[in-house]
Protein backbone atom coordinates (compact mmCIF):
# COMPACT_ATOMS: atom_id res chain seq x y z
CA UNK A 1 0.00 0.00 0.00
CA UNK A 2 1.26 3.16 -1.28
CA UNK A 3 -1.57 5.83 0.07
CA UNK A 4 -4.68 5.39 1.92
CA UNK A 5 -8.21 8.10 2.35
CA UNK A 6 -10.19 6.43 5.00
CA UNK A 7 -13.32 8.81 5.68
CA UNK A 8 -11.95 11.62 4.24
CA UNK A 9 -13.46 14.98 4.12
CA UNK A 10 -12.83 18.82 2.93
CA UNK A 11 -15.29 21.78 3.87
CA UNK A 12 -14.47 25.19 2.19
CA UNK A 13 -14.71 28.20 4.41
CA UNK A 14 -18.16 28.66 3.36
CA UNK A 15 -19.15 25.31 5.16
CA UNK A 16 -19.79 23.26 2.40
CA UNK A 17 -18.51 20.04 1.59
CA UNK A 18 -16.07 19.95 -1.11
CA UNK A 19 -16.03 15.88 -0.46
CA UNK A 20 -16.79 13.88 2.19
CA UNK A 21 -16.78 10.02 2.81
CA UNK A 22 -13.84 9.46 0.60
CA UNK A 23 -12.21 6.67 1.13
CA UNK A 24 -9.32 5.87 -1.53
CA UNK A 25 -5.88 3.47 -1.88
CA UNK A 26 -3.65 3.29 -4.41
CA UNK A 27 -0.92 0.38 -4.10
CA UNK A 28 2.32 -0.12 -5.96
CA UNK A 29 2.26 -1.30 -9.56
CA UNK A 30 -1.71 -0.38 -10.18
CA UNK A 31 -3.46 2.84 -12.05
CA UNK A 32 -6.17 4.18 -10.14
CA UNK A 33 -8.42 6.36 -11.96
CA UNK A 34 -10.83 9.17 -10.13
CA UNK A 35 -13.88 10.12 -12.51
CA UNK A 36 -16.87 12.37 -11.71
CA UNK A 37 -18.74 15.57 -12.98
CA UNK A 38 -17.46 19.34 -13.11
CA UNK A 39 -17.08 20.60 -9.57
CA UNK A 40 -17.65 17.46 -7.85
CA UNK A 41 -14.37 17.09 -5.86
CA UNK A 42 -12.37 15.18 -7.92
CA UNK A 43 -8.75 17.74 -7.67
CA UNK A 44 -10.06 18.34 -4.39
CA UNK A 45 -9.65 14.11 -3.55
CA UNK A 46 -6.33 14.38 -4.82
CA UNK A 47 -5.03 17.28 -3.27
CA UNK A 48 -6.15 15.81 0.28
CA UNK A 49 -4.05 12.45 -0.69
CA UNK A 50 -1.04 14.39 -1.31
CA UNK A 51 -1.29 16.34 2.11
CA UNK A 52 -1.90 19.85 0.34
CA UNK A 53 -5.60 20.00 1.48
CA UNK A 54 -6.35 19.64 4.99
CA UNK A 55 -8.66 17.12 6.02
CA UNK A 56 -12.09 18.75 7.77
CA UNK A 57 -12.43 14.99 9.38
CA UNK A 58 -10.88 11.07 8.11
CA UNK A 59 -7.56 10.09 8.09
CA UNK A 60 -4.48 10.10 5.45
CA UNK A 61 -1.46 7.39 5.55
CA UNK A 62 0.86 7.57 3.02
CA UNK A 63 3.62 4.93 3.02
CA UNK A 64 6.95 6.13 5.23
CA UNK A 65 9.64 7.92 2.75
CA UNK A 66 7.32 7.61 -0.11
CA UNK A 67 8.51 9.63 -3.23
CA UNK A 68 5.23 11.36 -5.30
CA UNK A 69 5.54 12.97 -8.77
CA UNK A 70 2.72 15.20 -8.77
CA UNK A 71 1.36 17.08 -11.88
CA UNK A 72 -1.46 19.57 -11.05
CA UNK A 73 -3.87 19.94 -13.33
CA UNK A 74 -2.92 23.53 -14.32
CA UNK A 75 -0.52 25.24 -14.69
CA UNK A 76 0.48 28.61 -15.84
CA UNK A 77 4.24 29.75 -16.60
CA UNK A 78 5.09 33.30 -15.94
CA UNK A 79 5.80 35.12 -19.38
CA UNK A 80 8.20 37.41 -18.02
CA UNK A 81 10.38 34.62 -16.00
CA UNK A 82 12.65 33.35 -18.94
CA UNK A 83 13.06 29.31 -18.04
CA UNK A 84 13.82 27.31 -21.00
CA UNK A 85 11.85 23.43 -21.21
CA UNK A 86 15.64 21.99 -20.30
CA UNK A 87 16.24 24.67 -17.11
CA UNK A 88 12.69 23.51 -15.73
CA UNK A 89 13.39 19.74 -15.88
CA UNK A 90 16.95 20.55 -14.10
CA UNK A 91 15.02 22.72 -11.51
CA UNK A 92 15.19 20.41 -7.61
CA UNK A 93 16.60 17.27 -9.53
CA UNK A 94 19.42 15.60 -9.73
CA UNK A 95 19.58 14.64 -13.46
CA UNK A 96 21.97 14.58 -16.46
CA UNK A 97 21.07 16.55 -20.13
CA UNK A 98 20.79 12.15 -21.37
CA UNK A 99 18.20 12.15 -18.86
CA UNK A 100 16.38 15.09 -19.89
CA UNK A 101 16.49 14.62 -23.54
CA UNK A 102 15.18 11.03 -22.88
CA UNK A 103 12.23 12.03 -20.93
CA UNK A 104 11.06 14.33 -23.72
CA UNK A 105 11.44 11.79 -26.25
CA UNK A 106 9.32 9.75 -23.93
CA UNK A 107 6.56 12.02 -24.18
CA UNK A 108 6.90 13.32 -28.01
CA UNK A 109 8.33 16.94 -26.70
CA UNK A 110 12.28 16.21 -27.43
CA UNK A 111 11.60 19.28 -30.01
CA UNK A 112 11.11 21.44 -27.44
CA UNK A 113 13.93 21.55 -24.92
CA UNK A 114 15.37 25.04 -26.10
CA UNK A 115 12.23 26.67 -26.01
CA UNK A 116 10.44 28.74 -23.17
CA UNK A 117 8.21 27.69 -21.07
CA UNK A 118 5.68 30.54 -21.27
CA UNK A 119 5.65 30.22 -25.39
CA UNK A 120 4.89 26.31 -25.58
CA UNK A 121 0.61 25.60 -26.32
CA UNK A 122 -1.45 24.02 -23.59
CA UNK A 123 -0.60 20.31 -24.92
CA UNK A 124 2.96 20.56 -25.42
CA UNK A 125 3.28 21.84 -21.79
CA UNK A 126 1.13 18.95 -20.53
CA UNK A 127 3.99 16.56 -22.31
CA UNK A 128 6.82 18.61 -20.58
CA UNK A 129 5.24 18.33 -17.16
CA UNK A 130 4.57 15.22 -17.61
CA UNK A 131 8.16 14.27 -18.68
CA UNK A 132 9.49 16.40 -15.68
CA UNK A 133 7.02 14.06 -13.23
CA UNK A 134 9.12 10.50 -15.06
CA UNK A 135 12.42 12.27 -14.16
CA UNK A 136 11.46 11.87 -10.83
CA UNK A 137 11.32 8.04 -10.76
CA UNK A 138 8.26 8.35 -8.45
CA UNK A 139 6.83 5.52 -5.96
CA UNK A 140 3.82 7.19 -6.91
CA UNK A 141 2.60 9.35 -10.15
CA UNK A 142 0.20 11.44 -9.59
CA UNK A 143 -1.81 13.76 -12.47
CA UNK A 144 -4.27 15.78 -12.80
CA UNK A 145 -6.31 15.41 -16.65
CA UNK A 146 -2.66 14.75 -17.83
CA UNK A 147 -4.10 15.00 -21.31
CA UNK A 148 -5.65 18.62 -21.07
CA UNK A 149 -5.21 20.24 -24.01
CA UNK A 150 -3.65 17.75 -25.86
CA UNK A 151 -4.61 17.03 -29.40
CA UNK A 152 -7.02 13.46 -29.60
CA UNK A 153 -4.18 11.70 -31.34
CA UNK A 154 -1.48 12.43 -28.55
CA UNK A 155 -4.15 10.87 -26.33
CA UNK A 156 -3.79 7.51 -26.65
CA UNK A 157 -0.09 8.21 -26.93
CA UNK A 158 -0.10 9.93 -23.31
CA UNK A 159 -2.32 6.98 -21.59
CA UNK A 160 -0.07 4.38 -23.23
CA UNK A 161 3.18 6.01 -21.92
CA UNK A 162 1.58 6.41 -18.59
CA UNK A 163 0.85 2.38 -18.30
CA UNK A 164 4.08 1.61 -19.89
CA UNK A 165 5.95 3.52 -17.38
CA UNK A 166 4.17 1.78 -14.75
CA UNK A 167 4.86 -1.39 -16.43
CA UNK A 168 8.96 -0.70 -15.82
CA UNK A 169 8.87 0.76 -12.54
CA UNK A 170 6.19 -0.66 -10.73
CA UNK A 171 4.54 2.58 -9.03
CA UNK A 172 1.20 3.51 -8.29
CA UNK A 173 -0.72 5.88 -10.48
CA UNK A 174 -3.25 7.59 -9.47
CA UNK A 175 -4.96 9.79 -11.92
CA UNK A 176 -7.90 12.21 -12.59
CA UNK A 177 -9.41 12.12 -16.14
CA UNK A 178 -12.69 12.85 -17.62
CA UNK A 179 -12.02 10.91 -20.93
CA UNK A 180 -14.15 8.18 -20.20
CA UNK A 181 -13.00 6.40 -23.01
CA UNK A 182 -9.34 6.28 -22.74
CA UNK A 183 -9.45 5.67 -18.84
CA UNK A 184 -11.87 2.74 -19.26
CA UNK A 185 -9.35 0.84 -21.09
CA UNK A 186 -6.47 1.01 -19.32
CA UNK A 187 -7.21 1.39 -15.97
CA UNK A 188 -7.25 -0.86 -12.75
CA UNK A 189 -9.52 0.42 -10.66
CA UNK A 190 -11.90 3.26 -10.63
CA UNK A 191 -13.36 5.59 -8.60
CA UNK A 192 -16.48 7.61 -9.33
CA UNK A 193 -16.30 10.81 -7.16
CA UNK A 194 -19.45 13.51 -6.54
CA UNK A 195 -18.93 14.86 -3.59
CA UNK A 196 -18.65 11.08 -2.15
CA UNK A 197 -17.80 8.02 -3.54
CA UNK A 198 -20.95 7.66 -5.82
CA UNK A 199 -19.19 3.78 -7.15
CA UNK A 200 -15.88 2.35 -6.97
CA UNK A 201 -14.04 -0.89 -8.24
CA UNK A 202 -13.14 -2.35 -11.38
CA UNK A 203 -13.65 -0.50 -14.64
CA UNK A 204 -16.60 -3.25 -15.92
CA UNK A 205 -17.86 -3.18 -12.54
CA UNK A 206 -18.49 0.90 -12.07
CA UNK A 207 -19.70 0.74 -15.71
CA UNK A 208 -22.51 -1.51 -14.80
CA UNK A 209 -23.36 1.14 -12.06
CA UNK A 210 -26.89 2.60 -11.41
CA UNK A 211 -24.96 5.53 -10.14
CA UNK A 212 -22.06 6.20 -13.30
CA UNK A 213 -25.24 5.59 -15.41
CA UNK A 214 -27.17 8.27 -13.41
CA UNK A 215 -23.95 10.43 -13.67
CA UNK A 216 -22.54 9.92 -17.38
CA UNK A 217 -25.48 8.13 -19.13
CA UNK A 218 -25.75 4.45 -20.62
CA UNK A 219 -24.31 5.38 -23.58
CA UNK A 220 -20.65 5.39 -22.00
CA UNK A 221 -20.93 1.92 -20.62
CA UNK A 222 -21.90 0.99 -24.36
CA UNK A 223 -19.12 3.11 -25.50
CA UNK A 224 -17.00 2.08 -22.61
CA UNK A 225 -17.06 -1.84 -23.84
CA UNK A 226 -17.12 -0.95 -27.68
CA UNK A 227 -13.85 0.77 -26.55
CA UNK A 228 -12.17 -2.17 -25.01
CA UNK A 229 -12.84 -4.43 -27.74
CA UNK A 230 -11.48 -2.12 -30.92
CA UNK A 231 -8.17 -0.98 -28.94
CA UNK A 232 -5.80 -3.11 -30.18
CA UNK A 233 -3.20 -0.96 -32.14
CA UNK A 234 -0.36 0.92 -30.75
CA UNK A 235 -0.08 5.00 -30.07
CA UNK A 236 3.17 6.62 -31.63
CA UNK A 237 4.54 8.88 -29.10
CA UNK A 238 5.18 11.18 -31.93
CA UNK A 239 4.12 10.92 -34.89
CA UNK A 240 4.33 14.06 -36.14
CA UNK A 241 7.00 15.90 -35.05
CA UNK A 242 5.67 19.14 -36.29
CA UNK A 243 2.61 19.44 -35.19
CA UNK A 244 1.08 21.66 -33.16
CA UNK A 245 -1.19 21.47 -30.27
CA UNK A 246 -3.77 23.91 -28.84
Amino acid sequence: MLLRLEDAGVRAESGRWLIRHVNLQVRRGEIVTIIGPNGGGKTTAVRAALGIAPLTEGRLWRAPGLRVAYTPQKVAPDSILPLSVMRFLSLGVDVNTPAIMHALARTGADRLAQQQLSALSGGELQRVLIARALLRRPDLLVLDEPVQGVDFAGEGAIYDLIRDFRDETGCGVLLVSHDLHFVMAGTDRVVCINVHVCCAGTPEAVCESPAYAGLFGRQSSSAHAAYRHHHDHVHGLAEDPGRTEG
